[in-house]
């Protein structure tokens, strides 16, 4: 990804705000995902097709990795090491995902668009985080 498309994302030139804003979004999105997915597992489980102990389990996790993001994104200079294991978090994420869907779960029709979407979603951060934190080392 060029260093001009990376900061037109970030509105800025500066590597290490690329990294700390896309890190800010990816918390904002995860955090309120994880929120609505424990607050609601009841009924976005029935809208969904998945369990909804499963959504509310899922739900919490998110909700803390997503505080843990919003922490780092808030450090001056986040650690690169840090960054890493965020982008391969949600790497991680958006592949168990899919394979979710392709293997165990039983999706409603909703589900079956909802998951690979956020899958892509991830994905997206943790080349926007991985391409920024790249910049910052050059």
């Amino acid at each position: 990804m060029s260093q001009a498309l990376l900061a037109g994302l970030a509105r800025t030139t500066r590597p290490q705000s690329m990294v700390r804003r896309f890190l800010a979004l990816d918390a904002v999105v995860t955090g309120a995902n994880g929120l609505a997915y424990a607050l609601a597992s009841g009924p976005l489980g029935d809208l969904l097709g998945v369990d909804p102990a499963l959504l509310l389990g899922l739900g919490l996790f998110l909700t803390a990795f997503a505080a843990g993001v919003a922490w780092l994104a808030s450090r001056p200079a986040p650690p690169a090491l840090a960054v890493k294991l965020v982008v391969d978090a949600n790497l991680l994420w958006a592949v168990l995902s899919l394979v979710a869907l392709a293997a165990w779960l039983d999706p409603t029709t909703a589900g079956l668009v909802w998951t690979p979407m956020q899958a892509g979603t991830v994905a997206g951060f943790a080349v926007l985080q991985w391409s920024a934190l790249r910049a910052v080392s050059r």
